[in-house]
């Protein structure tokens, strides 16, 4: 029988930073055995265009069956599972290759937006029941995150796998030179991520209430 893969992927640091919180988090669950699958953790460049080349290079070595992207997120204080990718790039600063797109689309000729496949209500309240600070999210924003989101949700597009983002927030010592920011260390992060990741592979059928009432 074919062995199971969980690919989760996470950026390089990026906006002047030497460390990416999102990286980080894959890197320590390389390998990790979740529900009878295994963890595989790939780098991405924080560049448009070149991330979803390097994501659709690893969808095609790994084969997984469960796709989860992870993003550096400045102001966020809870782990952020985004419910929806819009077809838009508009960057507020340029990538690591120097590319700053402005109102261009992710993809030619592709729809307005994608939604997670992810049971994402029931992943959160899994997180927020074991005391991890989590939330759906609605906006992936409009950078690098929301490219790959967007690229990704385009490549499984009606091959039943789940797949989705997942907005994490700074480590203490990127927020200890950003007065008022909030962060989270990477231990908590690392457990939430696995319990988010073992919620998605073994959960059935998502919530049906608000995401209101989840914040």
């Amino acid at each position: 029988m074919k062995h199971k893969k969980i690919l989760l992927t996470g950026f390089e640091p990026f906006g002047g930073e030497s460390i990416n919180p999102a990286w980080e988090i894959a890197r320590a669950l390389e390998g990790e055995r979740v529900a009878e699958a295994s963890v595989v953790s790939h780098c991405l460049p924080c560049e448009f265009g070149t991330a979803l080349e390097s994501l659709r290079a690893a969808l095609a070595t790994h084969q997984p069956v469960l796709v989860l992207a992870l993003g550096q997120a400045a102001g966020r204080a809870s782990l952020s599972l985004e419910r929806v990718a819009i077809n838009l790039d508009d960057a507020r600063i340029p990538d690591n290759a120097g590319r700053q797109p402005i109102d261009e689309p992710v993809l030619q000729q592709a729809p307005t937006a994608y939604f997670s496949t992810l049971p994402l209500k029931a992943m959160v309240a899994g997180l927020q029941a074991a005391g991890y600070p989590a939330e759906v999210s609605h906006s992936a924003g409009t950078f690098v995150c929301n490219h790959l989101f967007f690229g990704l949700q385009h490549q499984l597009h009606g091959q039943g796998l789940r797949s989705g983002f997942m907005h994490v927030p700074l480590l203490p010592q990127q927020a200890s030179h950003k007065p008022g920011q909030a962060s989270m260390s990477l231990q908590t992060m690392v457990e939430g991520v696995r319990l988010a990741l073992a919620l998605a592979m073994t959960t059935g059928t998502d919530l049906r209430q608000s995401a209101g009432t989840l914040n």
